[in-house]
């Protein structure tokens, strides 16, 4: 079933008086609690230096393999950018306890989820502080990140984990928030024959280094076979690189017009996971709902 729209607001009146909702105001459902007699998936983690796209990087990465996992058969994956708040059991999200349970009712396949944190390069001096590669990452368009994922992440956590994936790009997708949500985007525009679902939490579509193109890019390229799930909030940032609410419209409006399997929830939120935590369960069983054909 498609998610259904959110409230923008609700005004309650009492006795002549009245009271407005809080913003932001989302609560997490069962489908993001542990729930007695589901199976608890595996999460194991370490870290990654690049050597060949963004070289002298190190990031956390987490693997999550549910309990069905058993390597009889190739799982289907979904990547997560920003993964350490995704992967996190107490966090905004938590994709592991979504998995677990939706997975152990057959509301999506049997999937494999990384969770990859934004690199950071090391101090060159002594006492000096690592600096963050984030933006530079996630923010830029083309496909050096989807290089990174595709050409030496992927290959090399499968031969260090004996994880059988699938090559089905329908059953691979990805995910992230802000910046990480633009970038998800970027992976399945320049790979489509690799990754082809895609989830943006308040993505980043705006003038940060030139993601506001995108939906007047999309508008004149030949439609890709892609699913895309977007969600943003009224409240969320309005500043020197543009209107988070506004930008997150516009992909959504060119996503129709190109007539793309697509849904967009904007809400009342800001700039968090509040409300796409909430939406997690159901966003996943509107991605996977007829995987496979």
């Amino acid at each position: 079933m498609p998610v259904k729209s959110s409230l923008l607001a609700l005004l309650l009146v009492s006795c002549g008086t009245a009271l407005t909702l809080a913003a932001d105001d989302y609560q997490l459902g069962p489908d993001s609690q542990r729930q007695e007699g589901v199976p608890k998936g595996k999460v194991v983690t370490g870290k990654w230096t690049s050597e060949k796209v963004f070289p002298g990087t190190i990031r956390d990465y987490w693997i999550y393999t549910p309990a069905q996992y058993d390597g009889s058969k190739p799982a289907c994956l979904m990547v997560f950018q920003d993964g350490g708040g995704y992967v996190n059991e107490n966090g905004q999200f938590r994709a592991p306890v979504v998995f677990d349970n939706l997975i152990h009712r057959k509301e999506m396949p049997v999937t494999i989820g990384i969770f990859l944190s934004p690199g950071t390069i090391p101090p060159a001096q002594p006492g000096q502080k690592d600096r963050s590669n984030r933006s530079f990452e996630y923010d830029s368009l083309g496909d050096q990140y989807s290089k990174f994922l595709i050409d030496e992440v992927l290959p090399g956590l499968v031969e260090k984990y004996d994880l059988k994936l699938t090559n089905d790009p329908e059953g691979r997708g990805t995910c992230g928030i802000s910046s990480g949500g633009i970038c998800a985007f970027t992976v399945a525009w320049e790979r489509p024959d690799q990754f082809r679902k895609v989830i943006s939490h308040i993505g980043s579509f705006t003038n940060i280094r030139g993601g506001h193109v995108y939906p007047a890019v999309i508008r004149k390229t030949e439609k890709k076979p892609l699913r895309v799930f977007l969600q943003d909030g009224t409240n969320d940032l309005d500043n020197l690189h543009g209107h988070w609410p506004l930008a997150n419209q516009q992909m959504a409006s060119s996503l129709k017009f190109k007539g793309y399997d697509y849904q967009f929830e904007l809400g009342d939120g800001g700039h968090s996971g509040k409300h796409g935590g909430m939406l997690l369960p159901e966003t996943l069983r509107w991605l996977w709902r007829d995987y496979p054909k």
